[in-house]
């Protein structure tokens, strides 16, 4: 099992098989700099899709030498969303990375039934934490695509982050539905969406996964926790999958962890597509796009050895 990013960098370097990410609208800064070092420690090549004349000048502004990067010269932003696309459609291109381009422009090309990137799963977000002193990683879902889904879409958003914890080595993911208290109140849906996924994990409607909630945050990750509150289950106290009732506590959670745990790691993407998307904010930091480019390319590349 990967237990750090250092890790997950370790394994897609040593994956055998050449490995290439297309860039939608490439001409950001800290999007170049994170696809060169890519390229620099081993990870991948890239193809940049976008203005060709800014994204060589931003280059040349940075210091970075864009020698033996494939350029598209594609300006118009849904124009190059599509154009990614389908580099990453037709093979020539492992996973999808956001560019300057908005996340809507993107996600229509994704979508796009014809030459599109759809399959017959949902999309959801994953991010997979570091935090110092876990000794492990965890997975977060979903922070940022489903504001509030329902039960049978909870189920979906499980086993898309099932696919990812299983490229992490994680053969049996334990899944966390995280609710305000430990108990079923049918005054809080959560609670009673929770109760039901335990029940749909029990009676294989869930595949894969050990389910066990309503479980508040403190005992789905503390074993302290859980033991002093006397739940007794697979999954209290060692959640590798927390799963939010919505976007909100999800995006709190993210938040809360990125600016006030000094040191975290972490990586995000979206998933439930044929192919991973590389989905983060301008406001991360190089080091999450490029450890978001590592954990997808490892996605990736678990993908097509089951499908081969």
């Amino acid at each position: 099992m990967l237990r750090s990013f250092g890790e997950i960098m370790t394994a897609v370097q040593q994956l055998k098989r050449a490995k290439t990410i297309a860039v939608a609208l490439a001409q950001e800064p800290e999007i170049l700099k994170a696809v060169s070092d890519a390229r620099e420690i081993g990870l991948a090549n890239s193809i940049l899709v976008g203005a060709g004349d800014k994204i060589r000048a931003v280059a040349e502004e940075m210091g970075l030498d864009l020698e033996g990067f494939a350029i598209v010269d594609e300006p118009d932003p849904v124009g190059a969303a599509a154009t990614a696309v389908e580099l990453v459609r037709t093979g020539r291109a492992d996973i999808l990375m956001k560019g300057l381009v908005g996340t809507a422009a993107l996600l229509r090309a994704v979508l796009n039934k014809e030459r599109g990137l759809r399959s017959d799963k949902i999309l959801s977000h994953v991010t997979v934490f570091e935090p110092p002193g876990y000794r492990r990683l965890f997975l977060l879902t979903d922070a940022a695509m489903n504001i509030a889904p329902d039960l049978q879409r909870k189920a979906e958003i499980i086993k898309n982050a099932a696919l990812i914890a299983n490229s992490l080595g994680i053969e049996r993911p334990k899944v966390a539905p995280i609710c305000a208290v430990e108990l079923v109140n049918t005054e809080m849906p959560a609670t009673v969406d929770a109760a039901l996924l335990s029940k749909m994990a029990q009676r294989g409607q869930i595949p894969g996964v050990d389910v066990d909630g309503p479980l508040a945050l403190d005992n789905a990750v503390s074993p302290e926790a859980a033991q002093r509150k006397g739940i007794l289950s697979p999954v209290a106290g060692q959640a590798d999958i927390l799963l939010v009732p919505g976007i909100e506590v999800g995006n709190v959670i993210y938040k809360t962890l990125h600016y006030f745990c000094p040191g975290v790691k972490l990586a995000g993407l979206v998933t439930g597509a044929r192919a991973p998307i590389v989905l983060t904010s301008r406001a991360d930091s190089h080091e999450t796009k490029l450890h978001s480019i590592a954990l997808s390319l490892l996605v990736s590349s678990m993908m097509v050895s089951h499908n081969s």
